[in-house]
């Protein structure tokens, strides 16, 4: 009768994954739009890594009203004097200025670059670490408008440090959200999104607040979708990873530094925490554990690795051997959000050496 507890949750999830990664939209290849594009990409100490996105950026084909925005976002390392060099006045320069009070960094900077995008039609926010294909801007403009959404999220394939957690973050979304309900529920609960590469309509991003509405939000990605729902808007994610790629991380400790200063707001409290993390060991993990007591073990794991090769195949991932240690990234993970708890409880919640409002 055990076997079934575990069986039978692991087969309908599994099976969502498969559904949702048929569904799964994508940015149509060779795309262009005339619509007046403004590129948004704020800054800060990004001098070493900057200059393959400035290049991407500056590549962009089938989008003729475009203008890059940089801001530097009080940057120490001559992050400034890397964009002048890579990209001279082909895009616009602004300097930062520190957050009021009761701002986090990164929507400040982006609420004051979408405050120079002049009369632009969509606002794309890009990360430093993402790197575009010629047409991916065009792309993403055009499946925004045809999917009739404010707000689209399109998650670049994923590169570098973490192969065995970073994967996850498409796996979850993959596994537990039901992405077409997603779009058409007002709800703002049912929302996802990554600000590595972000979409928007600006005349729905005004009605959301834009980035004000979240000022103080770790998650101001996510946020930012939310407030979209909540002003009437709709939003939607997408398979990015034939046009983007991102290296979030170099290594693993910046990884779990990166994680550390955001995973505990993915989580309405400690309890529901500790609840999604217990779930997630007693479905991916016990089984593997349990492998000498019965087949249905074996079928349990399988299932487990089965939904990481759905997910890794939609999603422009690495399926083996990363798949197979689904298990140890599920552990993996349950300790960071302990240690991202740990931080939080402890005021060291830090990036980019600004301390990180907890509440």
């Amino acid at each position: 009768m055990i076997a079934w507890f575990f069986l039978v949750p692991l087969l309908l999830l599994t099976a969502h994954t498969a559904g949702n990664a048929l569904l799964l939209r994508r940015p149509r290849r060779s795309a262009s739009t005339s619509e007046r594009i403004a590129v948004l990409l704020p800054l800060r100490d990004e001098a070493a890594r900057v200059t393959p996105c400035l290049e991407s950026l500056l590549a962009q084909r089938g989008v003729p009203d475009l203008t890059i925005h940089v801001l530097d976002d009080g940057s120490t390392d001559g992050t400034a004097d890397v964009v002048r060099a890579v990209a001279g006045d082909r895009v616009r320069l602004h300097t930062g200025t520190p957050p009021p009070p009761g701002w986090l960094g990164k929507p400040n900077a982006c609420a004051r670059l979408a405050d120079q995008a002049g009369d632009a039609d969509v606002l794309v926010f890009v990360d430093a670490d993402v790197v575009l294909a010629p047409d991916a801007i065009a792309g993403a403009v055009e499946l925004l408008r045809s999917a009739r959404v404010t707000l689209l999220s399109p998650y670049p394939r994923i590169v570098g440090a973490g192969r065995l957690v970073q994967p996850l973050l498409q796996w979850s979304w993959l596994t537990f959200l039901p992405l077409r309900g997603m779009e058409r529920s007002p709800r703002p609960s049912l929302a996802a999104a990554g600000g590595q590469w972000l979409v928007v309509d600006r005349a729905g991003y005004r009605r959301a607040g834009g980035h004000a509405a979240v000022r103080d939000d770790v998650l101001e990605d996510i946020g930012l979708a939310r407030a979209v729902k909540r002003a009437g808007g709709r939003i939607a994610l997408a398979d990015g990873s034939r046009l983007a790629t991102c290296r979030m991380y170099e290594s693993w400790s910046e990884l779990a530094d990166g994680y550390g200063k955001s995973l505990w707001a993915s989580f309405g409290s400690v309890a529901g925490a500790a609840a999604v993390v217990v779930l997630l060991l007693f479905l991916y993990v016990l089984p593997l554990a349990l492998l000498p007591t019965g087949w249905w073990a074996l079928a349990a794991y399988l299932l487990g690795v089965t939904g990481r090769v759905i997910s890794a195949a939609a999603t422009g991932g690495r399926a083996w051997p990363d798949a197979v240690a689904h298990p140890v990234s599920v552990v993996l993970f349950g300790w960071l959000v302990v240690r991202s708890f740990h931080l939080r409880r402890r005021g060291r919640l830090v990036w980019r050496g600004r301390r990180i409002m907890s509440g």
